[in-house]
């Protein structure tokens, strides 16, 4: 003659089969054959959606499943409007899933997957709100491609990896080359400076004892040797060849 509603549960109490009352939690007296006691689960149910074919917006086949979290927030109508509650919310779900992959494109699938999961979970809870269901989460667990879809996919990937490493090289020798354009304009601008950095060089070379150094003259040198000599730059150059 008595029942126990727990913490978590909640009563719908029917006299000769007419809604009387909701139950809360505590001890309720119940009369045979008179009384009779549904008791509901208010906490969150984890429900999953059973794997399924779909097709995309661009057709292609695809297999996935979900997940729904849910819980009942007024156990009155999840017994008088329905008949089984979270059967009813499966259907649903599968039915939206279903549905909404059938209207997007596989690539904005793939790349908005929160997105519609938010957009199913917003149906899903607008369609079960009479059944006194709150629809808290859909999350879409798993999607499998067609194998050759799949080598296609990788390869676009790998295309697009190869397209961003030649952008960011090419960005690199562009901003070198300017760097060297100003070291130029700075050298070409300051006397002596192109020799200074031939001796670096060269300081930079002697360290390896198995380079073979070839020693640059400039020619500021020579255009010196020609002022003060008013001798040409190519007899200077036979000069030098002829002492050496």
């Amino acid at each position: 003659m008595f029942r126990i509603i727990r913490e978590y549960e909640s009563g719908v109490k029917f006299r000769f089969g007419k809604y009387i009352k909701k139950l809360k939690p505590g001890l309720r007296l119940v009369i045979p054959v008179m009384h009779e006691i549904r008791k509901i689960d208010l906490r969150t149910i984890t429900q999953d959606v059973p794997q399924q074919k779909t097709i995309t917006k661009d057709n292609v086949t695809i297999t996935i499943n979900a997940v729904v979290y849910f819980r009942v927030f007024d156990a009155e109508k999840a017994v008088l409007e329905v008949k089984d509650a979270y059967f009813a919310v499966t259907q649903l779900a599968q039915t939206t899933l279903r549905n909404s992959i059938g209207g997007v494109e596989l690539d904005e699938l793939l790349s908005n997957l929160k997105k519609i999961s938010k957009d199913i979970k917003e149906i899903i809870d607008l369609e079960s709100d009479p059944w006194g269901i709150k629809v808290e989460r859909v999350e879409i667990k798993d999607i499998k491609l067609p194998e050759d879809m799949e080598r296609v996919i990788a390869k676009v990937a790998e295309a697009e990896r190869e397209k961003r490493a030649i952008i960011v090289k090419s960005g690199g020798e562009v901003e070198a080359a300017i760097k060297l354009s100003e070291a130029a304009k700075t050298m070409a601008e300051t006397p002596g400076a192109m020799h200074l950095r031939t001796l670096a060089t060269l300081n930079d070379l002697s360290s390896d004892k198995s380079n073979t150094i070839v020693f640059a003259m400039p020619v500021e040198i020579l255009r010196y040797f020609e002022s003060k000599n008013q001798t040409s730059l190519s007899d200077l150059v036979k000069v030098i060849k002829e002492n050496k």
